[in-house]
């Protein structure tokens, strides 16, 4: 997670820094389903899940707003150039 986290304040780009948010949040999701195999609460799976859920909604958002961003961006390049 601290290597995941690294990736993320450091990355090349933003593709790099979102994929390590990611695996970040995945990892997180595994803690959470250890931690409820160890202290027999199956209550923190529910958690477990919505946080997947929370985290891969999330990822898809922040993918779309930086997609549409560079689209923005090629055409306002494009109307410079004519």
């Amino acid at each position: 997670m601290t290597l995941a986290l690294a990736r993320a304040l450091k990355g090349p780009s933003v593709y790099d820094r979102v994929l390590a948010v990611n695996m970040f949040g995945t990892k997180t999701v595994l803690l959470l389903a250890v931690v409820a195999f160890f202290y027999g609460r199956p209550d923190f799976l529910d958690l477990a899940l919505a946080y997947a859920l929370i985290n891969f909604v999330g990822i898809l958002a922040v993918l779309e707003f930086f997609q549409s961003q560079r689209n923005d961006d090629e055409e306002q390049a494009k109307e410079q150039e004519e």
